[in-house]
């Protein structure tokens, strides 16, 4: 059995702060994860478009280096998502601006796939989002087969903040892992507190397990009880390595791929077969320290760039004796 990563795949137009050039670097969240996946050992297909136009050149060959299997749809407009990257030179932090063109045709998910992950403009930029949502609803309807979704909240996208939060809401009730960060939560319930916002999504989704990320500041799960009568839902928070940031471009979908390798069984001959949650805060704990952890690592280099599976392992090991 295997997983499947559907959404956009783009070319970042990167703007760094005093900087006189632009430099356009091939990405985008859902593409991020897949590489992220397939790097981490676990055998993921990306589904996913771009136009036959100079960035879709670019993007091409970067899927092809990668040795990612992809899946290509016909883009309806013939275009490539552009986003426009600005990056601090201070904080390594980045905003976006988006040329957003997500407009796959058939997009199909093979019988065989049993998690399916999405997130970010796929979920929100139409046509496409309605293409990924059916596609969500169908995996969740399978036997084992499990749904991720990682909000990544693009509100250049869809500035009108009540519709972007029907979409995610809607998407977010076909879901059993869900992860959104503090200025995702903060920007779609500017009411609530990202915990109280992460609570309430959790509950309303029917997802059992929310991972609230803060950047430098760690990470948070929420697993709620196997037994939905039984109401109750654990939290644990696990601080975040430090980390000698250069940018933090694909650094939370560096967190989302080894969230997901974790929660991912082996079979023994290498292949995804089943996702299993932890069944407790000690299971919880490990599993949100890989995703930090890759996290960090992401953050040390330019552009979106996961780490291996024998990187995660050299410094998981470096922190093992760490307190958390």
């Amino acid at each position: 059995m295997t997983s499947t990563v559907i959404g956009e795949v783009l070319v970042d137009l990167v703007w760094r702060t005093g900087a006189s050039t632009i430099v356009p670097i091939p990405g985008g969240s859902p593409a991020n994860v897949a590489i992220g996946l397939h790097r981490l050992g676990r055998p993921t297909t990306l589904a996913t478009c771009w136009g036959d136009d100079p960035p879709g050149s670019l993007v091409a060959e970067y899927l092809r280096d990668t040795g990612l299997p992809v899946r290509r749809a016909t883009s309806g407009s013939g275009r490539t998502t552009q986003a426009l990257a600005y990056v601090d030179g201070d904080s390594g932090a980045a905003t976006y601006d988006f040329l957003a063109a997500w407009d796959p045709q058939r997009l199909s998910i093979p019988p065989e796939v049993r998690l399916l992950h999405t997130g970010s403009l796929a979920i929100v930029v139409q046509p496409g989002a309605e293409e990924v949502l059916n596609a969500c609803q169908e995996v969740r309807g399978r036997d084992g087969g499990a749904v991720a979704v990682d909000l990544n909240v693009r509100p250049a996208v869809q500035p009108d903040r009540a519709a972007y939060r029907r979409a995610v809401e809607r998407v977010a009730t076909t879901a059993d892992v869900i992860k959104a960060s503090d200025e995702d939560l903060s920007w779609l319930y500017p009411g609530d507190s990202p915990e109280e916002a992460a609570r309430q999504v959790l509950g309303q989704s029917g997802a059992r397990l929310f991972v609230l990320t803060r950047g430098a500041s760690g990470a948070t799960g929420y697993l709620a009880a196997a037994d939905a009568e039984e109401g109750s839902v654990s939290e644990v928070t696990v601080p975040a390595p430090a980390a000698a940031v250069v940018d933090t471009i694909g650094a939370g979908d560096s967190f989302q791929a080894a969230l997901l390798a974790a929660l991912l069984t082996d079979s023994g001959s290498g292949e995804a077969c089943a996702v299993r949650l932890p069944s407790d805060a000690t299971g919880l704990r490990d599993v949100l320290l890989q995703a930090v952890t890759a996290g960090a690592l992401a953050c040390g280099r330019a552009g979106a760039q996961p780490p291996t599976r024998e990187e995660l392992d050299e410094a998981l090991r470096a922190t093992a004796s760490e307190p958390y």
